[in-house]
């Protein structure tokens, strides 16, 4: 056992500091997108149990869940965080990624139109369309082009295979 005031190796250190800088990236970004504004930026009814808010808690648990999923993919395999000043060291193409070019925006999209169901608001439903063309927007004219420069023919290989939203095509092999 070593004592208290051992640094950790090197790994380790890299390890938390990645750990970190995704906790901070996801509590600022797509905290504030999928939570904060939908939660506290629109007014809504109180709350009520209803067949909707079933549906809201498992479209919410969704998107959480693919976001948390495509947090570790980027992490452990990518070597890097979502935030376009600290992308992924390597072309990330598991896990969701087999079925969606983007899963997590669609996890981001699936948590605030869960919000949307359970408060009952159009309002919120409006605003997740709104977040939606400017995700589509920001892949169009940043993102693609992005990473094509930096992954070249495997990024243009793997668009080939996997759909830039939803599954709809077989998946990638792994």
């Amino acid at each position: 056992m070593s004592p208290p005031d051992t640094p950790l190796p090197r790994t380790a250190r890299a390890s938390l500091f990645l750990f970190l800088k995704n906790l901070l990236f996801s509590v600022l970004v797509p905290g504030t997108v999928a939570v904060y504004v939908p939660v506290f930026a629109f007014p809504h009814a109180a709350l009520r149990f209803s067949t909707s808010s079933i549906a809201a808690a498992l479209l919410l648990l969704f998107g959480a869940s693919i976001y948390l999923w495509c947090i570790w993919d980027f992490a452990s395999f990518g070597r890097g965080t979502p935030a376009p000043i600290d992308p992924p060291r390597h072309l990330v193409i598991r896990g969701l990624y087999r079925y969606s070019r983007n899963p997590m925006y669609v996890g981001v999209l699936s948590v605030i139109f869960g919000w949307s169901l359970l408060f009952e608001s159009e309002s919120v439903a409006f605003y997740g369309l709104c977040v939606g063309a400017c995700f589509h927007l920001f892949v169009l004219i940043y993102e693609e082009p992005q990473l094509r420069r930096i992954f070249g023919p495997d990024y243009d290989e793997y668009c080939s295979r996997v759909g830039r939203w939803l599954a709809f095509r077989k998946p990638a092999p792994r």
